[in-house]
C-alpha cells in the first residue's frame, strides 16, 4: 500500500525554539504563506517552556535551533525513535555534535540559518512526511509483532481442540476460524480468549448448593 503523502500544511502550528533574536530569516513569513501559524516558545532558565503532553502530532511542528543545547524537554519513544510531533532542526554551525543532538531529538529535516523562503516548503514536506512514514512503519511493525505473538495461541488452541474433540489439524483450524469470524474477532484474539476460558476453573457453586440442600433434606428426614 502506498503511504499517505501530505502536501498541504494549512492549519498547522509551528512551535519555534530559538535563542533571543535568533536568525530565523524568512521562516515565519513563509510559514504564514503556507497557512501555518507560528509561535515562539519562551526559554526560561535554559529550558524551553513547552508543554510536551499537549503536542498534537497531526498539527504541531517543532522548529528547534541546533545551536541551543539541552533546552527542549522532549524525549523520543525508545522503541520507535519518534518524538511526540515532527521536528525540523535549524542549523547554523554544521558541527557533527549539534547535528547528532537534533537527530537524537527525532529531527527528520533541517533548515540552514538564516532561513531562505525557498527552502521552507521542501524542509516542511520532508520533515512531516518522514515523520508520518516512520510512524506508519512502526505501527505496522507493532501489528506484526502482536500477530506473531498471537500465533502461539493459535497453535495451542488447535492442539487443545484436537484433544478435546478428536478433530484433525485442518478441521480444528477451520472450526476456530469460523468461530472467530462469528465473534467478529481476529483469529489470534479469539484463540487467546479460547485458552483463557479453558484455563478458568469450572463453576461448582451450583453443584455445591445442590449437595448442601440434599444434605439438609436427609437431616430433616
Amino acid at each position: 500500500m502506498t503511504p499517505r503523502v501530505l502536501q498541504n500544511f494549512k492549519g498547522g502550528r509551528a512551535l519555534i525554539v530559538t535563542g533571543r533574536g535568533g536568525p530565523e530569516g524568512a521562516l515565519e513569513t513563509t510559514l504564514a504563506k503556507l497557512g501555518v501559524a507560528s509561535e515562539h516558545v519562551p526559554i526560561v532558565d535554559g529550558r524551553a517552556q513547552l508543554d510536551v503532553a499537549r503536542l498534537q502530532a497531526d498539527r504541531d511542528i517543532l522548529f528547534i535551533d541546533g545551536d541551543l543545547e539541552g533546552v527542549v524537554p522532549i524525549e523520543v519513544n525508545p522503541s520507535s525513535r519518534l518524538p511526540p510531533a515532527p521536528v525540523i532542526g535549524l542549523v547554523g554551525v554544521e558541527a557533527p555534535s549539534r547535528l547528532k543532538a537534533l537527530t537524537n531529538l527525532g529531527a527528520t529535516s533541517f533548515l540552514r540559518k538564516p532561513v531562505h523562503g525557498g527552502a521552507v516548503y521542501t524542509s516542511l514536506f520532508l520533515g512531516i512526511n518522514q515523520f508520518l512514514l516512520r510512524a506508519e512503519m512502526y505501527a505496522r511493525l507493532q501489528n506484526l509483532e502482536q500477530r506473531r505473538a498471537g500465533r502461539r495461541a493459535v497453535v495451542r488452541s488447535i492442539i487443545a481442540l484436537m484433544q478435546q474433540s478428536g478433530l484433525d489439524e485442518d478441521a480444528a483450524y477451520s472450526q476456530l476460524r469460523r468461530e472467530s469470524m462469528r465473534a467478529r474477532q481476529s483469529l489470534e484474539a479469539y484463540c487467546e480468549e479460547f485458552l483463557s476460558r479453558r484455563a478458568q476453573p469450572p463453576d461448582n457453586s451450583g453443584r455445591t448448593a445442590s449437595m448442601m440442600l440434599s444434605g439438609t433434606d436427609k437431616q430433616s428426614l
